[in-house]
């Protein structure tokens, strides 16, 4: 569990950090993504691990990179200003 939970956040660090990289534009600063894509990913570890039980690390790793992912995507914001016409 402990190997578990160190793994995950090492990868929401490794997702936070690749999307601060990726897409710096986009993204509020660093100093929220990161800590973001780890709170993501030890969150989703937890929630994995809840339900499958011990012995499936691979799918609670999986879980953890699958819920960290959904939490930074919730930071985007969009590229460009849409204009909205008043026709319509």
């Amino acid at each position: 569990m402990l190997l578990e939970a160190l793994g995950s956040a090492l990868l929401g660090l490794g997702l936070g950090w690749a999307a601060a990289r990726g897409l710096p534009h986009r993204l509020p600063s660093r100093a929220l993504v990161l800590p973001t894509g780890i709170a993501g990913a030890l969150f989703g570890a937890f929630l994995t691990h809840t339900t499958l039980g011990s012995g499936h690390s691979v799918a609670t790793l999986t879980g953890a990179v699958v819920v960290g992912v959904a939490l930074l995507s919730l930071l985007l914001r969009p590229s460009a200003r849409v204009r909205r016409s008043a026709a319509v």
